[in-house]
């Protein structure tokens, strides 16, 4: 850690902390830019205040700007487990180079873009600086609608970057006012007090909002229903298992609290998406309508201004897809046409694919890629044109016998799918595919470079098909792809959703069923699944995704719109995976009738893996699978299992990688040791050995 950012003698530490013309706005809260480099008496200016406090919206981009977004967020947990690619395989397997000094080629990384447990305790310092400064010189701005604004922020990102500390490592130092020169002696609060911090800031940031004003364009901009969110979310927290040792005198008065808090979002932001594909999957480039939903509550801004995008830019499409282009032979090339990269980071597990009603949630296959096109032909005497399937997935279930004598894998001939009098269906004829027609394959037994199916004679086969040693061949989601990139490996441009209204349905649904209200709870699940089912008329084996973007991108010419076409049918596997369903347009209907009793068969079978009974047990593991199924890839999955005192549980049950976690010790990450090691006493002296010890979390 550098140990002086808590000072006043910063190089601006927000420098432009990336300027507001990072931002994905419309009205722009300043008018004039802002410059690189200000010297610290202008911060004590009201102007150079108000600049500061545009700057803190570029301290949340640092969060998906390298492989930290999804190591200490996503990996370890029920949903993802590593693929062949490990540069952070210690954040899945827990093993012992997750630890305070962090993993480096030397201790046994992969690679030098390990990251370290130290990544984000620097880095919300740094934010929460910025925001001392602005709180403590508030006063010297005289328009109180303007001052109400910056203290508004400031007290936001102050409490959000305490919230994420917290989650993370527990109690920490809590550093309140600028400090003056250089820092090394500090206490560490407790995790009651560092929450009570966090819950004081949300709170004060939620008093100084005025409402729904959208300063800075919808999804972007900090609002009150922002603060309301994450005043939920903080005091849900408190009231959650990990804190069971302290926390009994909050629990009735902080739920009851967050429903109220999360009721102002609702009712201010709601009602929800229509769509669960408009959320993600038909993002069409910089400033599209995706990032102006109101169901947005907080994003991370990114556009194609180069002189904002800071160190790293967007790099979140390149963690969640397979390596298409080393399994399927080269059939597939990758490119700026399709809108992920496979970097095969993040590999679903078993329990990923099979908590979803493959047949009536649409929310699976609005979000798992299954189909990609050939877009290079490798050999000439094999029957595969331009624009074929080069890629299928089958996502069928446990109980389907229909692929058990099938082969998968690469060059196999594909399985003939016709039906039982030996004739094609009309629905899979055609290569193409519109919203209202088409599907996969023209022929059957036509050859296919590569396939994988999910289930055969009753086992989980799907890991087989790989490269050594692990798995590279899946099913990746779709919620970061960015097909406006300008090279291969270019920055993404699209805004990172941080915070949704659905999120705070389950919040409340949370908070509902920890005071044993069920039916409340009920109700706001059956919002979110209300949503999720499919609609009257809707084509479910259409598919898309943010490789759209390239529609609009000035590379769309020639030979890279001809790969763009190839590459994106735009159809999923629907009817493949779903083997005994007729093709139909009907509405389905996910919403539960009894709660927590008689739950579907998908989390009947989750719970019974888990060994869960009892009524309150039942409730939470059920909004925990409806968090996956709503919520997945989202950032957040680490914490909310830490929270709920569920995270070895879930871990060891689902994620096989997930080989040595253990109690007591990985419910939080290591304090960085760097900073232990920059501590010092009052006097001046080095702390002893037992006195860093004390400092570090138990098990490290």
């Amino acid at each position: 850690m550098k140990l002086n950012i808590f000072t006043k003698r910063f190089t601006i530490l927000c420098c432009s902390i990336l300027a507001m013309t990072a931002m994905s706005c419309k009205d722009d809260f300043l008018d004039e830019d802002l410059t690189n480099q200000y010297s610290t008496d202008y911060f004590l200016t009201p102007q150079g205040l108000e600049d500061l406090t545009v700057s803190l919206y570029g301290n949340i981009r640092w969060h998906f700007g390298y492989e930290w977004a999804y190591g200490i967020t996503l990996y370890g947990t029920d949903e993802f487990t590593n693929a062949n690619d490990l540069t952070n395989e210690m954040w899945n397997t827990y093993d012992n180079r997750l630890g305070p000094v962090g993993a480096t080629t030397e201790t046994g990384a992969a690679n030098k873009n390990a990251t370290s447990p130290a990544a984000l305790w620097d880095q919300m310092y740094y934010g929460i600086s910025s925001a001392n400064i602005i709180i403590a010189n508030a006063e010297i701005i005289e328009d109180e609608a303007v001052r109400n604004r910056c203290l508004a922020h400031a007290y936001f990102l102050r409490g959000y970057n305490y919230y994420r500390l917290v989650a993370q490592y527990g109690g920490v130092v809590l550093q309140l006012e600028p400090a003056e020169g250089v820092v090394r002696n500090f206490e560490r609060a407790t995790e009651e007090e560092s929450w009570e911090q966090v819950i004081s800031d949300f709170r004060n940031a939620y008093e100084h909002f005025e409402g729904e004003i959208y300063t800075y364009g919808k999804g972007v901009t900090w609002t009150k229903a922002t603060a309301a969110h994450f005043l939920a979310k903080a005091l849900l927290f408190r009231a959650s298992e990990r804190n069971d040792a302290w926390n009994s005198g909050y629990i009735d008065s902080d739920l009851n609290e967050a429903i109220d808090a999360a009721s102002y979002a609702i009712d201010a932001r709601g009602p929800l998406t229509d769509n669960y594909r408009d959320l993600y999957a038909t993002w069409s480039g910089i400033d599209s309508e995706t990032e102006q939903l109101d169901e947005i509550l907080m994003a991370a801004p990114h556009n194609a201004d180069e002189s904002t995008k800071g160190r790293f830019g967007n790099r979140t499409y390149n963690y969640f897809t397979p390596q298409f282009s080393n399994f399927s032979g080269g059939w597939v090339r990758r490119g700026v046409w399709i809108g992920g990269m496979d970097f095969q980071r993040l590999r679903p597990t078993e329990y990923t694919y099979a908590v979803f009603d493959h047949v009536n949630d649409s929310r699976m296959w609005k979000t798992f890629k299954t189909v990609y096109g050939v877009n290079n032909v490798l050999d000439e005497n094999v029957d595969v044109e331009l624009g074929d399937p080069g890629i299928v997935m089958i996502l069928n279930t446990k109980d389907d016998d229909t692929y058990d004598n099938f082969k998968f894998g690469a060059n196999i001939q594909q399985p003939d799918w016709r039906d039982v009098d030996g004739r094609l269906p009309e629905w899979k004829l055609g290569m193409r595919q519109t919203e209202t027609s088409g599907s996969l394959t023209s022929s059957p037994g036509q050859f296919v470079p590569n396939s994988l199916v999910l289930y055969q004679n009753g086992e989980y086969v799907s890991p087989n098909f790989k490269s050594t040693p692990i798995s590279n061949f899946f099913a990746g989601i779709n919620k970061t792809d960015d097909g406006s990139r300008f090279a291969e490996k270019g920055d993404a441009h699209r805004d990172v959703t941080m915070a949704r209204l659905a999120e705070t349905y389950l919040v409340r649904a949370e908070c509902y069923a920890r005071l044993q209200q069920y039916g409340n709870a009920m109700n706001d699940i059956n919002t979110v699944r209300a949503r999720a089912a499919w609609k009257s008329g809707e084509n479910r084996s259409y598919y898309v995704d943010g490789s759209v973007a390239f529609e609009n991108n000035s590379l769309n010419t020639g030979s890279a719109a001809q790969n763009y076409i190839n590459s994106n049918l735009n159809i999923n596997t629907y009817y493949l995976s779903n083997p005994d369903i007729d093709v139909t347009t009907e509405a389905s209907d996910l919403s539960l009738t009894s709660f927590p009793d008689n739950l579907p068969d998908e989390d009947e079978a989750v719970l019974n893996a888990l060994g869960v009974s009892g009524t309150y047990d039942r409730a939470l593991h059920f909004i925990l699978n409806e968090r996956t199924r709503e919520l997945l890839g989202e950032w957040q999955r680490w914490e909310t299992l830490s929270r709920t005192g569920t995270l070895i549980q879930r871990a060891r049950a689902f994620n096989k990688e997930a080989t040595n976690i253990t109690e007591n010790k990985h419910e939080l990450r290591p304090i960085p040791q760097s900073f232990i090691d920059g501590l010092l006493n009052e006097d001046g002296s080095n702390l002893s050995a037992e006195m860093k010890a004390d400092w570090q979390n138990p098990g490290y």
